[in-house]
């Protein structure tokens, strides 16, 4: 479904502009490379602050503590 809203407003802008949109077509693979390293640390420090919240939970888990799931 994300793809098709994608190639909708790409096909607008297309009739819009399509010089920008073309540009668009040509530059859009060069920026997803230019995000990987991004994505890469972003992964990184998701991994690494879990892990410190699990450090800092640890003596609770270890003494009973259940965390409560959220009711909607």
């Amino acid at each position: 479904m994300r793809a098709l809203v994608v190639f909708l407003l790409w096909a607008i802008l297309l009739v819009l502009c399509w010089p920008l949109a073309l540009v668009l077509l040509i530059l859009w693979p060069i920026l997803w490379l230019l995000s990987i390293p991004f994505r890469i640390v972003g992964s990184l420090m998701e991994g690494i602050l879990a892990l410190i919240k699990a450090i800092f939970m640890l003596p609770a888990r270890l003494l009973g503590y259940r965390p409560t799931p959220p009711t909607p």
